[in-house]
């Protein structure tokens, strides 16, 4: 393996961070504290606890799962679409560095941030309400497993998008919607049977639950379900991944 050539990747998108650190640190973690005040303060007093966990808990890992897909898709997905428009791409297919140190650059630094986002709102949450973490190994497999799985996602976007607008399309028309519509400000327990079917459809919600099982040890779907959908995902995207170098799809045109 060209370590060298993976460390330069992945130092030049870890660098990117510290030029965008408003963008990338500072307004995720507002947003998010946005959000505790809002439905913490607002809803929670109405709602006071769901399962044996108070409101304001119950939400810390739905939030930190809706930032940590988010920004793990939109790293990824602007790491690799900027070299394609500017060009570079190609001088960094021609060189002695292989696809997958390609992918483990870019996606590896993704990830790692989506990480340290993810941590630090978990620290943030904590100055508005107590949270339990009753599985910690458990949270950050499924910290680590959610965050290389979408930036793998994200990757494949941004090799897909042929422009700017079509980088937005995902994340806000069907990524965020997912995300709020697969449990993270409810459990899906209290839905009515036909719409609770219908969410079993979402991906996200098996995401959003076994991650909150590893908090609460409560969850919606049963954990090893959780754990096999996250596996799969990770797989699926890998395997496209694999398939876009190979084919040399939005690569060599």
């Amino acid at each position: 393996m060209n370590a060298y050539a993976v460390r330069a990747i992945y130092m030049y998108e870890m660098a990117r961070t510290g030029r965008t650190l408003f963008q990338s640190i500072v307004s995720p973690v507002i947003s998010t504290a946005l959000y505790f005040i809002v439905f913490g303060a607002a809803i929670g007093s109405r709602i006071t606890q769901i399962d044996g966990v108070s409101y304001g808990a119950f939400i810390v890992p739905g939030l930190i799962m809706l930032m940590l897909l988010t920004q793990s898709v939109t790293n990824a997905a602007f790491g690799i679409y900027f070299p394609r428009f500017v060009g570079t791409i190609y001088e960094l297919l021609s060189a002695p560095v292989s696809s997958f140190e390609i992918v483990l650059g870019y996606v590896g630094a993704a990830a790692t941030k989506s990480i340290v986002l993810g941590l630090i709102i978990l620290a943030t949450s904590g100055l508005f309400v107590p949270v339990r973490i009753e599985h910690p190994v458990w949270m950050l497999g499924f910290l680590v497993l959610t965050a290389v799985s979408f930036s793998l996602f994200g990757f494949i976007l941004g090799l897909w998008a042929n422009s700017f607008e079509k980088l937005q399309i995902v994340p806000l028309l069907i990524l965020t919607p997912l995300t709020f519509l697969g449990g993270t400000f409810y459990s899906t327990s209290v839905l009515p049977p036909f719409w609770r079917t219908v969410t079993l459809f979402n991906p996200l919600v098996y995401l959003i639950s076994g991650f909150r099982w590893s908090f609460f040890g409560i969850a919606d779907v049963n954990v090893e379900v959780s754990l096999a959908m996250t596996v799969l995902f990770l797989a699926v995207c890998m395997a496209i991944v694999w398939w876009f170098f190979k084919t040399g799809y939005r690569l060599k045109n």
